[in-house]
């Protein structure tokens, strides 16, 4: 059943609040170390292995990644468009797809946090949207 755009915008929105709550630690070294030591222990915690311990260039493509996930939130919180949520739509199936990777090759129980979500937001964002709206 197709959603309205004034939903499908709603939804927009809500997911780059979202990746902004999740993804604002991961901007900077500093505060990603924190939290590379919670997903270790919440890993543990879950039944898997402590996390790698990160290098330098580790870092740096994680911060990477961060920065540019807080930019395209901060976006997509301003223009909450269809057109974008579309986009994000096909960046969080690839997310999905190479986090699901990493799951069948380490079994890196934490994962299925990060991954039912961000697929879960894939698929909002390309529900079916009324032309009438």
């Amino acid at each position: 059943m197709p959603i309205s755009l004034h939903t499908n915008r709603r939804i927009v929105r809500a997911s780059a609040i979202y990746d902004l709550l999740v993804t604002a630690a991961f901007a900077t070294p500093w505060t990603f170390a924190l939290v590379h030591g919670q997903l270790s222990s919440l890993n543990v915690l879950l039944g898997g292995e402590a996390l790698p311990a990160f290098m330098p260039f580790h870092m740096l493509f994680a911060c990477l990644l961060g920065s540019i996930v807080l930019v395209w939130s901060v976006l997509r919180m301003l223009e909450p468009t269809q057109r974008l949520g579309r986009f994000d739509g096909v960046g969080r199936f690839l997310f999905s797809l190479w986090m699901a990777w990493c799951l069948a090759v380490t079994g890196a129980p934490m994962l299925w946090l990060f991954v039912v979500p961000e697929f879960a937001w894939g698929v909002a964002q390309w529900w079916p949207v009324r032309r009438d709206s």
